[in-house]
């Protein structure tokens, strides 16, 4: 690891720890892409466990490919999520979530895998869900340290690939006998996005790289030649990206879903 690079890692964690800002690292730095940024990532990983905070799985960021032109970013992009970031919401009443320490936060509705076998690089999407044992909707709640969200894509690997929290329902079980049923509806579903209320937009599975499953094969297929280059193993989280644009919010919100086509409870958060 280079000594810059535990150096950058650690501004940026120090940047999150008070919600500051910086220009985007390219802007300064050219040359910086996308192998040096998995490698700052790895410097982040190595710095939050020193902390005591234990990687809990992944986030997949950027497979809407309805948004790619919005930040100028055009592949999807991986990092870890943490016991410290990730937490299951019970019961189809309203949840609280404290945004308050996050950096420009946007919301994102996401379809959320949980792992129950090892994923091999190489697996069809069939394969991937055998390893699944269960599916949940959830929000993520992305951040950027650069203002107005004008970054690269190397920028967002290296600032935590821009997550910030997960919030999840409970899973839904995935089975021997069920399995068939769930490859079928991960391809064709829908889901409407509410602010306050009032509908904000809509996403269809297509979007997200074709299908969640689709997502996951891309992340499990990729990460092997970074610097995160590790196992995706069991009791890991998956969250596979954004069904619906990206929305800034702001504490008083509420933000909730209705989706359609999943055998999956919706999700309500109160952000404060």
């Amino acid at each position: 690891m280079r000594d810059d690079d535990a150096e950058l890692a650690s501004r940026l964690l120090d940047l999150a720890g008070h919600a500051g800002s910086c220009p985007p690292i390219t802007d300064d730095d050219a040359t910086f892409g996308l192998v040096r940024a998995y490698e700052v990532s790895a410097a982040i990983i190595k710095q939050r466990r020193a902390r005591s905070e234990r990687p809990a799985g992944w986030k997949i960021g950027f497979t809407n490919r309805t948004i790619w032109d919005e930040y100028d970013v055009h592949a999807p992009i991986w990092g870890p999520v943490y016991d410290t970031t990730v937490a299951e919401v019970a019961g189809p009443d309203v949840s609280t979530c404290d945004i308050s320490g996050l950096m420009e936060p946007r919301i994102e509705p996401e379809i959320v895998f949980r792992i129950a076998a090892p994923l091999r690089p190489g697996a069809g999407e069939g394969e991937l869900l055998a390893c699944i044992d269960g599916v949940a909707l959830g929000f993520e709640l992305v951040q950027s340290p650069f203002p107005g969200w004008r970054f690269q894509a190397a920028d967002t690997v290296a600032a935590f690939a821009l997550h910030g929290l997960l919030r999840h329902r409970a899973f839904a079980p995935v089975t021997r006998e069920n399995r068939d049923a769930w490859l079928a509806r991960l391809g064709d579903f829908t889901l409407d996005l509410f602010k306050n209320g009032q509908h904000a937009d809509s996403g269809h599975s297509e979007n997200v790289l074709g299908g969640p499953l689709s997502a996951l094969k891309a992340m499990v297929d990729g990460l092997p030649d970074t610097a995160l280059a590790t196992g995706i193993g069991a009791g890991a989280v998956v969250t596979t990206g954004t069904l619906t644009r990206a929305f800034p919010v702001a504490p008083g919100e509420t933000w909730s879903t209705r989706i359609a086509g999943l055998p999956l409870d919706d999700i309500t958060l109160a952000l404060t």
